[in-house]
């Protein structure tokens, strides 16, 4: 894939329409590229990221329709997971002159993903400048966007940035600019999966980033994944969706959500009751329910690290909590959620460990755990039911809402 992005700038990257999940996580319906771009000056070159390395062959024919591989000076590297890194050292093979520009974080990453020690790197700092000649590369620190080796690209002359991840997603269509995309509506779902799964834990630090560039006349922004940003295209929506998605801005009304599963009707009997006990303590609250396999886990993930304090309820079966639970607690945001206030509930047939596993397992998170579980063997009574209810008011009692 050669893409001309301006008269000294090229899309070199390597398109994956077939991926679905990435970095485990990640659901990729709309598949996804690995960006990759390549910079002219008049007297140095520079490649822009590398590519996945299980496409390189395609990837060193996409850069050799544009120079020859002899003919680069520099990798800059705004980012080293592997996804990015992947093909560094077969292009050092081919290569061996190529020196490696990165943030000081990134070049111990990239020592010990690489495992060459005789790497040429070139360590820069926000604000550095890289000449190419009559072409000029600065370098913003961009920490925790999303790793704390992160930073973008400035292309001086062209108003290119070289975003990383930042203000991409996983997305693929065989066209390099967003004024060709064919269905909007499913990049911005794309947009929003991407931005859930890799920025969301990082909202300040999202507000930070675009703080940064916001007095760069933009004329395009080159990201990692998905289609390159125009002026002329989508560009300012899409800044202005990142800035509604990472607003801190608390709402004057608490939220409490309860997510439960329920084999037979009884843990969610419980979580009805709880509720009823926590409006009872705090009138001004919201407290919705959400069984969880009725809904998107991605939903539920964002109602859940955006709460103010949030009940998990589950059945015990073999011995365990239901996988279902395990999927939305796998989707807590360890650092912001860090001494949130949680609590456990559930019914059970035989033996109830599920209410302790979760209890554990957020315990570890370091959340704040409720030192009380609430379970009751199999269909609950109605003394069960205002037990339940008054364990609802004793943990809205422990808030401080």
């Amino acid at each position: 894939m050669k893409n001309k992005i301006s008269d000294s700038v090229f899309n070199v990257g390597i398109l994956n329409p077939n991926i679905r999940i990435a970095d485990v996580v990640i659901k990729t319906n709309n598949g996804t590229s690995y960006n990759s771009y390549i910079v002219k000056g008049s007297d140095k070159t520079a490649l822009i990221e590398t590519a996945h390395k299980d496409f390189f062959q395609n990837y060193l024919q996409n850069i050799e329709e544009v120079i020859s591989i002899d003919e680069i000076d520099y990798i800059v590297m705004n980012h080293n997971e592997p996804d990015h890194s992947g093909s560094i050292s077969k292009l050092i093979e081919l290569n061996p002159n190529l020196t490696i520009v990165t943030s000081p974080a990134g070049a111990i990453y990239l020592k010990n993903i690489i495992n060459k020690p005789e790497l040429k790197i070139k360590v820069v700092k926000d604000g550095d400048c890289l000449s190419l000649g009559n072409k000029n590369l600065q370098f913003i620190s961009a920490p925790f966007l999303h790793w704390p080796d992160s930073m973008f690209t400035w292309l001086v002359e062209d108003k290119v940035l070289f975003s990383c991840d930042f203000l991409g997603c996983h997305y693929c269509e065989p066209y390099t600019m967003d004024i060709n995309i064919t269905n909007k509506e499913a990049y911005l779902a794309s947009l929003q999966v991407y931005y859930s799964a890799i920025f969301s834990p990082f909202k300040k630090y999202v507000l930070n980033g675009l703080s940064k560039i916001s007095n760069l006349e933009l004329s395009f922004v080159c990201p990692s994944h998905g289609p390159v940003l125009t002026k002329d295209g989508i560009l300012f929506e899409i800044i202005e969706q990142y800035k509604a998605w990472s607003d801190l801005q608390k709402s004057s009304t608490p939220s409490i959500p309860i997510f439960y599963c329920s084999a037979y009707g009884n843990t969610e009997l419980i979580a009805k009751a709880i509720s009823k006990g926590i409006k009872n303590q705090i009138s001004n609250v919201r407290i919705p329910l959400y069984n969880i396999v009725e809904h998107n886990t991605a939903d539920l993930a964002n109602e859940l690290n955006s709460s103010d304090a949030f009940l998990i309820g589950s059945p015990t079966i073999n011995k365990n909590s239901v996988t279902p639970i395990w999927n939305l607690l796998s989707t807590i945001d360890a650092i912001n959620n860090a001494k949130k206030p949680t609590a456990t509930f559930g019914s059970f047939g035989w033996s109830g460990e599920a209410t302790e596993q979760i209890s554990s397992y957020m315990s570890s998170m370091k959340l704040a755990v409720f030192e009380e579980k609430f379970k009751v063997c199999f269909v609950p009574t109605e003394q069960d039911l205002k037990n339940a209810t008054s364990f609802g008011e004793k943990f809205a009692q422990s808030l401080n809402i």
